[in-house]
């Protein structure tokens, strides 16, 4: 009979075997990312359609349910057929290669960034506490600055090659043809246009999503009182149920916090999109269809005056009020 060395033995080498590398968490990472940005990419090709204010389909008249006429404008699979109708199923991928190479850049990059943070500061924070959000979220703002510094020549390439669609242009074809235009054209600037309110915007997203869920978790979710009374009959709640709810509701907070931010975060991306396509030499960004802006903020304040700060931020409820209908 085997001593329990011998039989405990090989199970720990197999477990040591199985752990995972940082190679193979980042592969991992990269073809989970590829996938997903692949079967999004729709999505975010209508989106940035919708955000130049390219409406190629006519809008219907209809009635919501408070008995108000509104034009309905198209939405996600109205916008997504009529773009398989002009360029095919095939169509629907165009600028993908830029965006999968940006996934695949980003992932490494985030990756070398957060094991040199790691390496340099040490977590010794209360787990709650306010210094430990703001120290965790100066770091990730430092990796998500330093990954789109990286990766914004690539979301370039690719909204201009989706832009394309507006005016049937060729001029945009492969990365290397995009690259070599861009820079015999704009120079290296010419690679990071829109960058300045990208990064604004997500820096913003970070902190107030990262604070105010701290916040909501320390103040709102309280689970520091175990002698909770039921207001119906007086009788104590068990603390265990207490802690499990409130940790329950903690791990949605972020996430909640997230969609809520995201929304007020959404302009910094739009005017970031239109300044990636004006003045490039796209009907996308030239007059009629858009004037030349000067500067992030001109266009900031063209949007907002319009009114148009939020365009393109829903895919399938898009309706505008109709002030006069002719019969």
């Amino acid at each position: 009979m085997e001593s329990p060395e011998n039989l405990h033995g090989p199970a720990v080498g197999v477990a040591q075997d199985a752990t995972p590398t940082t190679v193979d968490v980042d592969t991992a990472v990269f073809l989970l990312g590829a996938g997903v940005t692949t079967l999004t990419h729709p999505l975010l090709y209508v989106k940035l359609l919708i955000q130049v204010g390219h409406e190629p389909l006519p809008p219907t008249v209809g009635t919501t349910m408070f008995g108000r006429r509104v034009l309905y404008l198209p939405g996600f699979f109205s916008y997504a057929q009529h773009i398989v109708k002009v360029d095919g199923k095939r169509g629907l991928l165009r600028g993908l290669s830029p965006r999968i190479v940006s996934s695949a850049i980003s992932t490494v990059v985030r990756s070398k960034v957060k094991q040199q943070i790691d390496v340099l500061f040490k977590n010794g924070d209360q787990q709650n506490s306010l210094r430990k959000v703001v120290k965790e979220t100066s770091h990730e703002m430092i990796i998500q600055c330093l990954s789109r510094v990286a990766t914004h020549p690539f979301h370039v390439m690719s909204v201009r090659c989706m832009a394309q669609f507006v005016g049937r242009e060729v001029k945009y074809g492969g990365m290397l043809s995009c690259m070599v235009k861009i820079f015999k054209e704009e120079g290296v600037a010419g690679f990071y246009v829109g960058l300045i309110p990208h990064v604004l915007g997500e820096v913003l997203f970070l902190w107030c999503c990262n604070l105010l869920a701290h916040f909501i978790n320390t103040y709102a979710v309280d689970e520091s009182h175990s002698n909770i009374w039921r207001l119906a009959d007086c009788e104590p709640v068990d603390s265990n149920y207490i802690f499990s709810q409130a940790s329950a509701v903690r791990s949605y907070t972020k996430f909640v916090m997230g969609i809520a931010v995201s929304v007020l975060t959404y302009p910094f991306m739009l005017v970031a999109d239109l300044m990636v396509v004006n003045n490039c030499g796209l009907a996308a960004g030239l007059p009629p269809l858009s004037p030349v802006f000067s500067s992030w903020l001109h266009c900031w304040n063209h949007l907002s005056n319009k009114g148009h700060l939020f365009r393109g931020s829903s895919f399938f409820f898009r309706r505008v009020p109709l002030t006069s209908i002719e019969d």
